[in-house]
């Protein structure tokens, strides 16, 4: 059987923006390590582009449970990379469980957005930074299930 020229660019198209989602979901850890460590450490943050860090990471939000939310950040980014790395090479369950975890982490970060807007009042950039990354997996991995939706079924 010849192949689909057409279903193997909707498979590369894929493919590429799964591993672009990936190597997103790296800055996205970096970050959220950064945090945990200086969460643990007890350490202030001080930011340099936006006032509120301090605030922000020293309010009640700051933890679930006793956990640095920045650690479950850190979990969830590296539970991205590595779905995302499976998913660009075809792995279809990795895929689809991918888009569930993008799905709640972006709703998370509109709630945490929300947050620092109207309950805290103040902004952290590093919290900014881990939104607009979680904002760019949420597209990458949307247009990814597209491409990916778009395959001609092959019998």
């Amino acid at each position: 059987m010849p192949d689909n020229p057409e279903a193997n660019a909707h498979s590369r198209k894929a493919a590429l923006l799964y591993s672009v989602a990936a190597l997103v979901s790296l800055a996205g850890l970096a970050d959220s390590i950064y945090l945990t460590v200086e969460h643990v450490s007890g350490r202030s943050l001080k930011c340099t582009i936006v006032s509120g860090c301090s605030e922000v990471l020293s309010s009640p939000y700051a933890t679930v449970r006793g956990i640095p939310l920045a650690l479950i950040g850190a979990t969830a980014y590296f539970s991205a990379f590595s779905l995302a790395t499976l998913a660009a090479f075809d792995y279809k369950l990795a895929g689809t469980l991918l888009t569930v975890l993008v799905g709640l982490m972006f709703l998370t970060t509109l709630w945490l957005l929300y947050l620092q807007a109207f309950v805290i009042g103040h902004f952290c950039q590093f919290c900014l930074l881990s939104a607009i990354v979680t904002t760019i997996l949420t597209v990458l991995v949307v247009i990814a299930r597209k491409a990916e939706s778009r395959q001609p079924r092959t019998v």
